[in-house]
């Protein structure tokens, strides 16, 4: 059944884009699945603890999933070669939960009606635990957060630039703890 396959297209990070991909696909089926599985307000008051996590799944449209998907797979499978499998999925999920909560007080106290949803803050976190690692690279890095970050603002667009900025902070410090 999985002749066409070999080993190493079950990599860490595969395997999360499978399930990011899976995740989307139940999120546009299910009624308010972007409120559910999205961070906002309702993980204080209706006790939805698990939304710092399922926000990292799910998506706000099919070209931001595609887009986080894209920058998933380059820099995963570039952690995955140079460290381990082990470290891509301790550093996306610990860095991944961790912008989500600091997103979530920003939320809390400066914007109570955004519904957070997107892996950029966790796919931020990989891009400053390899800024702090690539000191080449690092000001390209920074410089393509910026972009990302403030583009989409200038022509209207609503997104959550604070949990890019967050994540990229949280990735390059979880990088210094880890040397």
């Amino acid at each position: 059944m999985f002749k066409n396959f070999s080993r190493s297209d079950f990599t860490a990070t595969n395997i999360l884009i499978i399930i990011t991909v899976l995740m989307y696909v139940i999120q546009i089926n299910m009624s308010n699945g972007g409120l559910y599985l999205g961070l906002n307000l309702y993980f204080m008051v209706y006790d939805f603890w698990w939304q710092p996590l399922s926000t990292m799944f799910a998506h706000g449209g099919i070209a931001h999933l595609g887009m986080n998907m894209f920058v998933l797979y380059q820099f995963g499978n570039l952690i995955e070669r140079s460290r381990s499998s082990k470290e891509l999925l301790l550093l996306y999920f610990i860095c991944g939960i961790l912008t989500s909560l600091f997103s979530f007080l920003y939320i809390y106290f400066l914007d109570p009606n955004v519904n957070l949803v997107g892996a950029s803050g966790a796919i931020c976190a990989i891009l400053g635990y390899v800024a702090y690692y690539d000191k080449v690279q690092r000001s390209g890095i920074i410089t393509w957060i910026l972009l990302i970050s403030v583009a989409p603002l200038l022509i209207g667009l609503p997104i959550a630039w604070y949990a890019h900025f967050i994540g990229l902070a949280i990735g390059f410090i979880y990088a210094f703890i880890r040397k």
